[in-house]
């Protein structure tokens, strides 16, 4: 095929392009093989979750003197300690929280945060300083770094976030693998993977496009076939996201090589009439999430798996002239996993009376979360991934 009518015709695999190199063939791995690895699960929070009305101060004051309107009722509230307790949407992930299988960190952020979703969503996912644009995602140069195989990275959805890009390898976007594994079947697709010859493989373009479609071919392969061989039994809610988490579990507990899962849920830009909206949306994300992490603990694969929920900011502290709250700064992360070291609430909550014009003060850096995650969770060093070497924390 000449190159102009390859060009021409592979639109039809545009999608398949997301898929990045393997840099060996998939099928000769064994299928029966578990990996034993430990399992990092990310779920990403789109449009700026307000976290005070999710973990919420009920035991501060000021709280209410703030959200006149918008604050929950504090008999409403799921007490968790004598100041913070959990949005009653989230009434499912009480049972988690009191089994000690979760993990509240109040006041994370950065410096000099960016209220655009746009950019500081950028910032979350390449942890570079707010200053400092990066091209990279955090969790594609810990590919880059340290593994051999895409496929160690799998963000379950039809696009990759930057979050799981690298400069030489990227992760892999599968929302249904069977779906992928037919698409890669096709008779067009088919040929033009089994005819290929060295010498299109040696050029430039034309040779990349080979290339990625060999290897998208070889990955179909192996994630369905191995993801076919366990079947989850556990019930979860009938959302798209609650649907996401079961392909995660399918994933892990039918021994899949892959160290990191992504995951997203959005609607979380709560400008005008937040408490119906965020409250429909928290009890999608508590709903899946419980389901998600009792599924495991039958199975087995709690103790392996360690889950992180984070949103690109919270929300100002005063709710404004709709019944909202506009886009603020610092924010609380969740983390789920049956070896907390630390369960329940880390660190004081935050403070909601010595404010940056009317925002919160981070207290922790958001890179030092991620610096745990790599050093004790993943085993590398995080100084290997992330623009400046952080401590760290002791939640694991």
């Amino acid at each position: 095929m000449k190159r102009r009518s390859f060009i021409k015709s592979s639109a039809i695999v545009s999608g398949a392009f997301l898929m990045p190199a393997f840099l060996k063939p998939l099928e000769a791995m064994a299928m029966s093989e578990l990996s034993g690895y430990k399992n990092l699960v990310i779920i990403q929070l789109s449009g700026g979750n307000d976290g005070l009305n999710t973990i919420i101060p009920y035991g501060n004051d000021i709280y209410y003197q703030k959200r006149n309107t918008i604050a929950i009722n504090k008999t409403d509230i799921l007490t968790l300690n004598d100041m913070q307790g959990l949005n009653p949407n989230l009434s499912a992930l009480k049972e988690i929280y009191d089994q000690g299988w979760m993990n509240i960190i109040n006041s994370v952020g950065y410096p000099n945060p960016d209220r655009s979703h746009f950019r500081s969503m950028d910032i979350w996912q390449t942890g570079s300083d707010a200053n400092q644009f990066l091209t990279t995602g955090w969790i594609g140069r810990y590919l880059d770094s340290n593994c051999q195989n895409s496929y160690s990275a799998i963000e379950v959805d039809d696009t990759l976030s930057l979050a799981m890009k690298g400069a030489k390898m990227k992760g892999i976007a599968v929302q249904d693998p069977n779906k992928l594994y037919q698409t890669t079947r096709e008779p067009f697709f088919k040929d033009l993977v089994h005819d290929h010859n060295n010498a299109d493989l040696n050029e430039d373009n034309l040779g990349y496009l080979y290339k990625t479609m060999i290897e998208t071919y070889s990955s179909a392969d192996y994630i369905q076939n191995t993801s076919k061989t366990y079947k989850v039994t556990a019930d979860y809610p009938a959302t798209p996201f609650a649907n996401q988490l079961k392909t995660v579990s399918k994933f892990i507990n039918s021994g899949l090589k892959t160290r990191v899962y992504y995951v997203s849920l959005s609607g979380f830009d709560t400008h005008v009439g937040q408490q119906n909206q965020q409250g429909r949306q928290l009890k999608i994300y508590g709903d899946g999430v419980a389901a998600f992490i009792k599924d495991l603990k039958q199975s087995g694969k709690l103790d392996d798996t360690l889950v992180m929920t984070f949103s690109e900011f919270g929300r100002r502290v005063e709710q404004n002239a709709s019944n909202g709250t506009d886009h603020g700064t610092a924010n609380n992360i969740l983390i789920y996993g049956g070896k907390l070291k630390k369960p329940g609430i880390y660190n004081e909550a935050p403070d909601l009376a010595t404010l940056d014009n009317g925002d919160l003060k981070y207290q922790i850096d958001f890179r030092d979360v991620y610096a745990t995650l790599l050093d004790k969770w993943l085993n590398v060093n995080n100084s290997q991934i992330l623009t400046h070497n952080f401590a760290g924390l002791d939640f694991v």
